[in-house]
């Protein structure tokens, strides 16, 4: 799988794609990470890729020309295994559902929204728009990371345990994972349940299913 990231910050995913999870999944080859400067798909002497709003009004708007000059040189045939959002307070809702669907793709693209917002234009060439909540943030760059995680964790082999993924919140509607416990066996009187510690998967399993919170 490839995931392409579109910015104009582009310094931001270094650290966390350079660590835990995401790392290994690129270094085991399940998934090619490719981040794009916005400005290096500007034709402005001065790497503008923003301007101010026709009819007036506050802050500025990303343009639409080298939006779709990077879409075309990172998607230059679309098919049914490609996908491009753009990450916008404004946009549906990420889910589980969706990171389980956009981890059935070969290409997915994130457009980091920024300023405010995006020329409308764009919307010609993209799927749609994607948020992570009901509040608004700086950028979609900090989006694209939880998207970008959530996806990779899905793909065969990046878990260490095929159960992983499945046994997880949100994996079956309306419940939550259940309640986790290491060493130590007892904490300040309070003590891990006798079932985990018995040793029979069967009853483990059950006090597991039994414990799953729902939502």
């Amino acid at each position: 799988m490839q995931i392409h990231l579109i910015t104009i910050f582009p310094q931001i995913f270094d650290s966390y794609l350079g660590e835990s999870i995401l790392k290994r999944a690129q270094k085991k080859g399940a998934v090619k990470i490719v981040i794009h400067d916005l400005r290096d798909y500007t034709l402005d002497k001065h790497n503008k890729v923003d301007d101010r709003p026709y009819g007036g009004g506050p802050g500025m708007v990303m343009q639409v020309e080298p939006i779709v000059r990077a879409l075309k040189k990172i998607v230059p045939r679309k098919t049914k295994f490609t996908r491009v959002l753009l990450t916008s307070a404004k946009g549906k809702t990420f889910v589980q559902a969706d990171a389980r669907k956009f981890s059935k793709v070969k290409k997915l693209v994130l457009i980091c929204g920024h300023y405010e917002g995006v020329d409308e234009r764009v919307m010609k060439y993209i799927d749609g728009e994607i948020s992570i909540g009901n509040y608004v943030l700086t950028g979609g760059e900090l989006p694209a990371l939880v998207i970008a995680d959530a996806v990779v964790r899905l793909l065969p082999g990046v878990l260490g345990s095929n159960e992983s993924s499945t046994d997880e919140s949100h994996e079956t509607p309306g419940l939550l994972e259940y309640p986790q416990y290491t060493r130590p066996e007892v904490f300040n009187g309070q003590k891990v349940p006798k079932e985990l510690l018995s040793g029979n998967h069967k009853n483990i399993a059950d006090w597991r299913k039994a414990h799953k919170k729902k939502q």
